[in-house]
């Protein structure tokens, strides 16, 4: 009786050991995890197939600028699960306003910015976060900056400066100065207040004597250009909101045959660097930035924002100045 209990004990001792392995989970090996592997697969093929519609809206797709910012993006979206919708605006506030509010309809994200009127601009920032669409703001700033959820431009201040810089090194004497601007565009404005600034504190007095708005384009530039040089004979530079404005005076003064007069640009264009280049031109510098880098950093951004990343809520890249003695560290046939 004793041999036939003691056999009863072991056989349930055995049977509940056997319950205990087959209903365990979580614990040992991988290999004894399968179906929690299988879940944590799912659930990390779920993450890598999560995908952004994300806009982006320049000033002008026109312009070599946006163009090369648009590229950049584009780079460093690729192969991460995002459908990257371009709108041009065409320097039209309105139309601008009309294109966001399409991609809004179209479902995105996430849009890269910059405004074609910093102040104009506000109504469709307050459409996009009514959306609740991201809003990374990039070269220009909007001047309403709290609907933005970070902002990636350059040194607008410091391009003034340096402009200025140079500009009284060149004509210690002081001068007659015009101005190319384009009001409606906050890193324009901020650069052209650098460069002013800048010149207020030199020995000998600078004075502006003409400023034409030109919306940052070429054509308008050029005809500004031609009416200042037929109104003032004796300015001795130009300063210009950005190298398309600065292309256009340059052909002015081509016109009108004048090549006495120094032009400042700002971006660093490959048409200004070859311009450059050459032996005689009436460009003095171009201060430079960098929409490779901006791009990049703007895509980056936007991504860290959607997934939930930490990012920086604001970017300032470098600017510096390119000139015929150091054009050929930067080259001619791209952008820096």
């Amino acid at each position: 009786m004793k041999k036939k209990r003691a056999l009863r004990i072991l056989s349930l001792i055995l049977l509940c050991a056997l319950t205990f392995t087959a209903c365990k989970k979580n614990v040992g090996t991988p290999e004894d995890n399968a179906a929690s592997k299988d879940e944590n697969t799912e659930e990390k093929d779920k993450d890598e197939q999560e995908s952004w519609k994300i806009g982006f809206s320049g000033i002008d797709m026109e312009n070599p600028y946006f163009l090369t910012l648009e590229s950049a993006i584009k780079e460093e979206l690729d192969g991460k699960n995002c459908e990257l919708i371009v709108k041009d605006p065409k320097t039209d506030p309105d139309m601008q306003a009309s294109q966001i509010q399409e991609m809004i309809d179209e479902g995105i994200n996430a849009i890269i910015l910059s405004p074609v009127d910093w102040e104009k601009i506000t109504p469709s920032l307050e459409a996009l976060k009514e959306a609740d669409v991201k809003i990374v703001n990039v070269d220009t700033q909007v001047k309403e900056m709290d609907y933005v959820d970070a902002y990636i431009g350059s040194d607008n201040y410091n391009a003034g400066v340096l402009c200025g810089e140079d500009l009284i090194k060149r004509c210690p004497d002081g001068g007659k100065v015009a101005i190319l601007e384009c009001p409606t565009q906050n890193s324009v404005n901020e650069r052209i207040t650098g460069f002013e600034e800048t010149l207020a504190k030199a020995e000998n007095g600078f004075e502006i004597v003409a400023r034409e708005d030109t919306s940052g384009e070429f054509q308008k530039s050029l005809e500004a250009a031609q009416k200042i040089l037929s109104e003032n004979s004796d300015i001795v530079a130009i300063m210009c909101g950005n190298d398309q404005m600065a292309v256009g005076a340059k052909t002015a003064m081509n016109v009108a045959e004048q090549g006495r007069i120094l032009i400042y640009g700002v971006d660093g264009s490959p048409d200004i660097k070859k311009e450059l280049k050459k032996t005689e031109n009436q460009i003095a510098g171009t201060v430079a930035q960098s929409p490779i880098s901006m791009g990049k950093d703007a895509a980056n951004t936007v991504l860290n924002i959607l997934n939930g990343k930490d990012y920086e809520k604001e970017i300032k890249e470098n600017v510096f100045m390119i000139n015929q003695e150091n054009v050929d560290m930067y080259g001619v046939d791209g952008w820096q």
